[in-house]
């Protein structure tokens, strides 16, 4: 077969399968489950793979699927990612009534859209066509969110790393990976008046670290406070402090520090003697991070200082700033003008924050952005509008792109891999980022 022939057998594919793939998403939209705990989505996922005859290593990173999918030859081997997680929107008509875990970020057709290439690969023959291996892979835990619990999951030694990505280069799922592609549900533009469906991803997002912060004072009856130390009067003037310092966060390095207390005392009778915090601190490159997560740490210590209270704080490698691979970036765009027409793709896009990032610092990668998506991200009017859009294109897009790579000797992939030259190896990532 020619490389259109391949791409027009593998969108027939995904069309074949459109309620399935959709019945699918809403499946896994149903049961939203937050990272490290995808266990149902997991075995949603595993049921479709084991119907199609798929071999694939399970509970990687805990909840984490991997499938190899081997070509005729093996010049080169393709990553295609989606993420499992869902976050915390409480109010969100489809949250999760327990956990309060929904999907308004749309993980939920981002791992279908995965399996729709699946779908693409196993009844097309196509891999027999392409001199490269591509490896379907479904992600947990890329919110970087209940920070605490994971703190847990590292302290019994079950993962290393906050985000999935990270935890999955380090256990070496990434090592002989030459590319790897994967795309989010966005929201469909207007620029110029024309509407824009998705662009391929790009530079300009945000990077970050994590901190938790735990505050000790003294528990003593509210209505004797000098008995006693106010551990929450201390986080308020560390987080006073914090926004104290916000003037002096160069405008360049556009910094983001948003904290929240998750725990705020035990009774409203009782001095709090215990008070913890959560927060980001983001900005759009390293030094400007770490520069502002200076100035974060000497606020909360601050804090104690001022009411005599003791603080701890820990300190986590969060998720690294974009960069780009153009050449990659080039490839996938060329396959959404391909389906949606020139018209209706931005060629720049926008990097976003996510642990892709993390993976685009040792190998090639590309997070596009495909259209389907409405509402706020985050936010309890988000939901998948289009889902046409959000999970038959978003399918199309990364197979065709998949396909693109492996024809032909891999050759498209074998010169990526020759002129990009990564930002760090895997071993300066896990020791300058990570700390391991």
């Amino acid at each position: 077969m020619t490389v259109q022939e391949m791409k027009k057998a593998a969108c027939e594919a995904i069309d074949k399968h459109r309620q399935d793939l959709l019945d699918l998403a809403a499946s896994i939209e149903s049961e939203p489950e937050l990272g490290y705990k995808e266990f149902k989505t997991a075995a949603k996922i595993k049921k479709v793979l084991d119907e199609l005859g798929f071999k694939y290593q399970d509970e990687v990173a805990i909840t984490g699927i991997v499938t190899p999918v081997e070509g005729r030859n093996h010049n080169a081997k393709v990553a295609v990612m989606g993420e499992l997680d869902a976050v915390l929107v409480p109010d969100c008509p489809t949250a999760d009534p327990v956990t309060h875990a929904a999907h308004c970020c749309g993980h939920n057709a981002q791992a279908t859209c995965v399996v729709g290439v699946a779908y693409a690969l196993a009844e097309t023959g196509i891999m027999k066509e392409l001199d490269g291996d591509i490896v379907l892979m479904h992600v947990p835990s890329e919110e970087f969110v209940e920070l605490e619990y994971r703190k847990g999951l590292i302290d019994q030694g079950l993962i290393s790393c906050i985000g999935g990505k990270q935890e999955f280069i380090k256990l070496g799922v990434f090592d002989d990976i030459d590319a790897m592609i994967m795309q989010h549900s966005g929201m469909v533009k207007e620029e110029n008046g024309k509407l824009i469906y998705g662009n391929p991803g790009g530079e300009g997002g945000l990077g970050f670290v994590g901190r938790m912060v735990k505050y000790t004072g003294k528990a003593c009856h509210a209505a004797a406070p000098w008995n006693g130390i106010n551990a929450l009067k201390a986080a308020n003037v560390g987080m006073m402090a914090i926004d104290a310092q916000r003037e002096t966060f160069p405008p360049a390095d556009n910094v983001r520090v948003h904290p929240i207390v998750t725990k705020g005392g035990d009774l409203v009778n009782v001095v709090p003697s215990e008070v913890k915090i959560e927060t980001y601190v983001r900005a759009n490159n390293t030094d400007g991070i770490l520069n502002a997560a200076e100035k974060v740490d000497r606020s909360f210590k601050a804090g104690a200082d001022a009411i005599g209270a003791q603080v701890e704080i820990t300190k986590m490698a969060g998720y690294m700033c974009p960069v780009d691979c153009p050449p990659l970036k080039s490839l996938v765009c060329d396959n959404m003008i391909q389906l949606w027409g020139e018209e209706h793709v931005d060629p720049i896009g926008f990097g976003g924050s996510t642990d892709a990032s993390d993976v685009a610092h040792v190998v090639p990668t590309v997070h596009a952005r495909v259209g389907g998506a409405a509402g706020t991200g985050h936010g309890a009017d988000y939901k998948i509008a289009d889902p046409d859009m959000a999970i038959l294109d978003a399918s199309k897009i990364l197979v065709c792109s998949a396909i693109d790579l492996l024809a032909n000797g891999a050759e498209k992939a074998l010169q990526i891999k020759k002129e990009w030259q990564p930002p760090m190896t895997k071993e300066e990532y896990l020791s300058k980022w990570l700390g391991l």
